[in-house]
């Protein structure tokens, strides 16, 4: 595996071109894919204003916003880590109210958000029309490897020990739902751009083999 390191303001302006330029003329489902301590959201919210500058108007949807009611994620338990790889995103209403309508046959009405799992209960959001050259750019772990019909995808990776080091004291124990994704998926090899981010000050894109 190579690296090319890349300053972070770099890295959100060639992650920007590379989106813009992508089916320019059509709607865009994009994923931004990575465990908490990588920071995705944070990736998402900085790509809105160079998106825009770029003529495509973007939306930052968050997986967490698209979670499972607990009493089936917490069906095994709260800090069960196969449950959260497996059965925390609630793929099938992402798809139905995000991806599907974002894609090239869809109507561009997407619900932002389906469940606040604080309150666990629906969120009752009001249905968004995307313009077009839109992209709707959605956040969060797991995201690769399933049944979401993604057009383009970005993986934010971290190396176990950098993950173990960043990790929260209470998410501790998802650690090994990362291993799992990692072994089974390899999101690192099926994103179209990984990006390797132990230190966040200190990005490096991830080259193929020579």
């Amino acid at each position: 595996m190579r690296f090319r390191p890349i300053a972070p303001d770099l890295l959100v302006a060639e992650v920007a071109e590379l989106i813009a330029t992508a089916r320019p003329a059509d709607r865009l489902r994009v994923a931004l894919d990575g465990a908490p301590a990588a920071a995705p959201d944070r990736l998402a919210d900085a790509l809105i204003d160079p998106l825009r500058v770029r003529g495509r108007p973007a939306v930052h949807l968050r997986s967490a916003d698209f979670l499972r009611p607990a009493s089936l994620r917490f069906e095994q338990g709260r800090t069960n880590p196969d449950s959260f790889y497996l059965g925390w995103l609630d793929e099938t209403g992402l798809r139905r109210e995000v991806l599907e309508p974002a894609g090239p046959a869809g109507n561009g009405r997407i619900l932002p958000t389906l469940w606040n799992a604080e309150r666990d209960r629906a969120s009752r959001a009001d249905y968004l029309g995307l313009p077009d050259r839109a992209v709707v750019l959605v956040s969060g772990p797991f995201l690769l490897g399933g049944p979401l019909p993604f057009d383009l995808s970005v993986h934010l990776a971290l190396s176990p020990a950098a993950l173990r080091r960043q990790a929260a004291e209470a998410d501790r124990w998802t650690l090994p739902a990362y291993e799992r994704y990692a072994e089974e998926v390899d999101p690192v090899g099926l994103a179209d751009l990984a990006v390797r981010v132990d230190d966040p000050r200190h990005p490096a894109l991830v080259l193929p083999p020579e």
